[in-house]
């Protein structure tokens, strides 16, 4: 049973910054009638952040990093490791994290890493980086968690294109020694692997001139074999199965107190399937805040994207307990336990797509 606990480790800070165009849901020419407004209202996205002119992830990680790296007051030569979460990367190779180690100006001695996940990817990049702190050889490590998760979407797919937004983040995480640290529930089922998929473009089926074919599945619903495909009742299904799962078995194995705890951050999916986990938790709605509205889904980035829009004061200027969930393309989902002291939360940056 995939569990694990890392103690001596501890969230100094966290950042987001999101592509400054705004893109509207209800104004979308792929809606006919009032199918923007019924996607709105059983969604919960109103707008998102979509990146333009080869805007990347790791351009907005570097900018949250930047400016988290300012507010908690490190030395860039002080920061031991840098692991970088997506599935948007720079290239193929190679790793973009060795690349943002430079522009950020930390030592040769970083430690770097890319983990090529998604909705999960935080929850999972988290139980990575503690790990690699929690002995205090290590002191300072930053984790990046962005995604460009518009871009392979079809424009002309209605499934997925008004879904997907584009963010990215950066989380301090510093060894503390005595501290609580972190408390995980890890899973993977590589079975449900065509639920969330881009069929062609890796090594398993290369491009070729039929990946460029754009195909009419249903109306409304036109791509080719490199935009993203969403199986929607899948990944509902396994979203109101698994995801309370994982946070039960979180709660049950490290006997936590659910009064406790005072915040429910899960991965911004859809408010719908948001809502009936909510409800089968039984959890406040005080307890469980949302992003959706206006980011979507923007993958790796929505736990962190959520704490910095929708929690920002309250994690500054209280101790918090919280339990967060990511949890999709894999599929893959994962849980963690946490506690913050007047954690360091930088204001939502935006980046100029100029």
């Amino acid at each position: 049973m995939a569990f694990l606990e890392i103690k001596n480790v501890a969230l100094a800070g966290i950042a987001a910054c999101v592509p400054e165009t705004i893109e509207e849901n209800n104004s979308l020419p792929l809606f006919n009638g009032d199918e923007a407004e019924k996607f709105i209202a059983s969604t919960g996205i109103e707008r998102r952040r979509v990146a333009r002119n080869n805007l990347c992830a790791s351009d907005l990680c570097f900018k949250a990093a930047e400016k988290l790296i300012a507010d908690v007051g490190w030395q860039k030569e002080d920061i031991d490791c840098l692991i970088f979460v997506s599935q948007t990367p720079d290239y193929i190779l190679p790793a973009t994290s060795c690349i943002l180690q430079n522009r950020l100006g930390l030592s040769e001695d970083c430690y770097t890493l890319d983990i090529s996940l998604g909705c999960s990817g935080w929850v999972y990049g988290l139980s990575v980086i503690t790990s690699l702190l929690a002995s205090g050889t290590m002191k300072k490590g930053l984790l990046l968690a962005g995604e460009i998760a518009s871009g392979p979407c079809s424009p002309k797919d209605k499934t997925t294109y008004p879904i997907f937004g584009d963010a990215g983040t950066a989380t301090a995480i510093v060894f503390d020694e005595g501290s609580a640290g972190f408390k995980f529930h890890l899973a993977s089922d590589g079975g449900g692997h065509k639920a969330i998929i881009i069929p062609d473009g890796g090594f398993r089926s290369r491009v070729n001139p039929q990946s460029f074919v754009m195909e009419e599945i249903e109306p409304g619903v036109e791509r080719s074999r490199l935009n993203t495909v969403l199986e929607g009742m899948d990944v509902f299904s396994f979203g109101i199965s698994k995801v309370p799962e994982t946070v039960s078995k979180l709660i049950d194995h490290y006997k936590l107190a659910p009064t406790e705890i005072d915040y429910f951050v899960f991965h911004q999916a859809n408010r719908f399937l948001n809502e009936k986990v909510r409800k089968k938790l039984k959890l406040e709605e005080s307890k469980v805040p949302y992003s959706l509205k206006d980011f979507g889904n923007t993958s790796s980035a929505t736990i962190p994207l959520t704490m910095v829009t929708s929690l920002s004061h309250n994690v500054t200027h209280d101790k918090c307990a919280f339990v967060c969930c990511g949890f999709g393309v894999g599929l893959s989902w994962a849980s963690v336990y946490f506690e913050t002291q007047s954690l360091i939360c930088s204001p939502l940056l935006e980046y100029c797509n100029d």
